[in-house]
């Protein structure tokens, strides 16, 4: 049977708009435990919590109180402002921020965590062949989805076709062994579909330095799995159903050692002339996405890459995220709309992580 979310202990409670910032992802995966399968633990559970990059985020780690440095939440509340501070688009004197206001053809010393992401997000921009791209802020603004409030308006199609031309991750030379980055075209960066991901890696590594390796890292709906939950199982992950009006799970998903990622198509729209319009914007035409992908749960190896594949899978759409994700062994599940329903896909790499919902 269907389980209601008010029988889910969910750690991720968030009120979203119908329009969210660049490149939002809406974040429908909440951690879960079925209250009947998990209350309470039988080993000693640690909960730290708080807000940052204009979200949410929460730790869970399971470990004996001398093992659980007094600090630690400060610990973690330090590595997640620094990133914040590294590559928010909000903050004029992030790193970030200066870099998308540096000169041009001038190499730019950055840090090494700006370097990583930029090299993640540099590689799946041309695996994907530009399904993902940093660079398309300038789109999602024009059609009303930036951090500007706007009026809900279709643009022209000599209006997308300007701002197609200010696009270009491409124009980024990335030289690693000097760790500087070179700008040859004015292109804006925004990083907000795959730093969230990054942030929870990075708080997962300042775990692992405290000798701690079972833990859940959750920011803004982005997760970081490491070892067994409290009962010695894998952790549970509940996927939200696709569906307005209400909150259901539409499937359960047992993961270790792994980053997850959803992305959702369904609550962050406009309509006009009796059209909808997505949040998601396709960086290769310039137009909203209009396949029926309501939305893709990933696993892989960091919850960075999961952040970013989410965006790609949205935007490739069913069938193509599919056989793009079956090619490289990537773990999906996809929830598509048909007729009245959602229909279920997955790639063969995601079968070990199913649960059926009792």
């Amino acid at each position: 049977m269907r389980i209601s979310f008010s029988m889910i202990l969910a750690v991720n409670r968030l009120t979203v708009s119908r329009k969210t910032g660049p490149l939002a992802s809406f974040f429908i995966v909440a951690l879960a435990c079925l209250v009947s399968a998990c209350s309470p633990y039988k080993e000693e559970s640690h909960f730290f919590g708080g807000q940052i990059m204009g979200t949410t985020y929460h730790v869970t780690v399971i470990a004996d109180a001398k093992e659980v440095p007094e600090n630690l939440a400060a610990q973690i509340k330090t590595a997640l402002e620094d990133i914040d501070g590294k590559m928010s688009t909000y903050k004029p004197d992030s790193e970030l921020s200066r870099l998308n206001r540096a000169p041009l053809n001038e190499p730019q010393i950055i840090s090494p965590e700006l370097m990583d992401v930029l090299s993640l997000a540099m590689e799946i921009y041309l695996d994907s062949g530009g399904a993902f791209d940093p660079s398309v802020g300038p789109l999602v603004d024009l059609w009303g989805f930036g951090p500007s409030i706007h009026e809900d308006r279709v643009p022209s199609d000599d209006e997308i076709v300007e701002r197609l031309g200010s696009l270009g991750f491409a124009t980024l030379e990335i030289v690693k062994d000097q760790s500087t980055v070179i700008k040859h075209k004015a292109i804006s960066i925004d990083l907000s579909a795959i730093a969230k991901g990054y942030a929870a890696d990075k708080v997962g590594e300042l775990l692992r330095e405290q000798g701690i390796t079972r833990y859940m890292v959750e920011v803004g709906g982005e997760m970081l799995l490491s070892g067994h939950n409290g009962h010695g199982n894998p952790w549970r992950i509940a996927v939200e159903r696709p569906a307005l009006g209400h909150r259901e799970v539409q499937g359960i998903v047992q993961v270790t050692d792994a980053g997850v990622a959803t992305s959702g198509d369904y609550r962050n729209y406009f309509e006009k002339n009796g059209k909808r319009y997505s949040h998601t914007i396709d960086p290769r035409t310039g137009y909203p996405i209009e396949h029926s992908l309501a939305s893709v749960t990933v696993v892989t190896d960091s919850s960075a890459r999961a952040d970013a594949l989410a965006t790609v899978f949205m935007v490739k759409g069913e069938d193509e995220a599919l056989r793009y994700a079956k090619e490289r062994g990537i773990a999906i599940m996809t929830i598509s709309k048909r007729n009245h329903d959602f229909v279920e896909r997955f790639s063969p790499a995601f079968e070990p992580y199913l649960k059926e919902v009792e």
